[in-house]
């Protein structure tokens, strides 16, 4: 099969991308991939480095605060639309599958124009607007939540969850005490997306203090941008702050508790490896969609929701410390979100893409 595969922006929507070329690959040697993304945007870094054929377009999202500025949005896109379908011509794909972020808009409604089979995957509980319009274009429409099923045209969508999912359940778990801290204590792992958040910094700043004498111990992940930002932050034993860990997920399988961002790729984690979470939505995002991915969670008992603009050292140590304490709380939480995991989602969107392939 000859595949294109278009995601940008934010790992959200470039790591499940990843997730099924690695399943594309297993399941199809011959399989030809090539990836289009953006000029600008992470992608462009992280695809090539993978060893995949990579092709950036230029193309900005809308603006919400000046629509005047979407004049010159609108003339970036019918751009890439045109560059779009040259480099569909030119690779001749089977078809053309979006996971999301602006770029997919132009590259699956070149795709639906030149009469390519298209798919869209979306890893949030609630579409984003290059999803829902293209919905009408698309063969297939595959989500990770139930809960969106209702906002796609019912007779082309399909639940297979997130491939990320699948990916997880494979990792190999690291021992916590690899970073220093003792395997019979209870570890909590903070961590507010890769970047990190200079609002979540300053409030942490102040919690960092009361993690002393705790009975747990406290692992935060600063993000690249902020780590400096805690140099004069004096840590007790039970503390330790990184900036990144490549290997997170790994350290996740060894962790009792994580307070973290409900993003897609978060959702996906927590639910493969049914840890325990405190989500604090990001309130920045597009449509609260942070907020609802959590929600969906909180009302099948998977989760606790803890609001950013009522995060403060107050309620996060009493939160931590009633929920890190009450081994049944944990269990439920766990079960709970591990009924909600699909173990083979890569492959369930496998099988899609051969069905579609075949006309089945």
């Amino acid at each position: 099969m000859r595949i294109v595969i278009t995601a940008g922006g934010t790992g959200g929507h470039i790591f499940p991308a990843l997730a099924l070329i690695s399943k594309l690959k297993e399941k199809d040697k011959n399989v030809k991939i090539l990836y289009i993304g953006t000029t600008d945007r992470m992608e462009k870094d992280i695809i090539p480095k993978e060893g995949i054929s990579y092709v950036g377009i230029e193309m900005k999202g809308l603006n919400r605060k000046n629509i005047f500025k979407n004049i010159k949005v609108m003339q970036t896109y019918f751009k890439a639309c045109k560059k779009a379908k040259e480099e569909l011509l030119k690779f001749k794909p089977d078809v053309v599958i979006g996971f999301g972020g602006y770029i997919s808009a132009p590259v699956i409604y070149s795709a639906h124009k030149l009469k390519i089979k298209t798919i869209i995957h979306e890893q949030n509980s609630i579409p984003g607007v290059s999803n829902k319009f293209l919905s009408r274009y698309v063969d297939r429409v595959l989500v990770s939540f139930k809960e969106s099923i209702k906002d796609f045209p019912k007779e082309k969508t399909v639940y297979t969850g997130n491939p990320r999912s699948e990916q997880i359940k494979d990792i190999e778990k690291i021992s916590k005490t690899t970073l220093g801290f003792k395997k019979d204590k209870a570890l909590v792992i903070i961590v507010m997306g890769s970047l990190g958040s200079l609002t979540m910094t300053n409030k942490l700043k102040e919690v960092i203090p009361l993690f002393k004498d705790k009975d747990y111990q406290v692992l935060l992940i600063t993000g690249n941008n902020y780590y400096d930002q805690y140099k004069d932050v004096k840590l007790s034993n039970n503390v330790k702050i990184v900036p990144f860990l490549n290997n997170l997920i790994s350290y996740m399988k060894d962790a009792d508790l994580i307070v973290t961002r409900s993003g897609a790729s978060t959702i996906a984690e927590v639910t493969s490896i049914g840890l325990p979470a405190i989500m604090v939505p990001s309130p920045y995002v597009t449509n609260n969609h942070q907020y609802i991915n959590a929600k969906a969670l909180e009302d099948d008992g998977a989760c606790i929701i803890l609001e950013e603009a009522d995060f403060n050292k107050d309620n996060l140590i009493k939160l931590l410390d009633e929920t890190i304490n009450d081994k049944d709380k944990l269990k439920s939480i766990s079960k709970a979100l591990l009924k909600r995991r699909v173990t083979d989602s890569a492959s369930r969107i496998y099988l899609e893409i051969v069905k579609l392939v075949r006309d089945e």
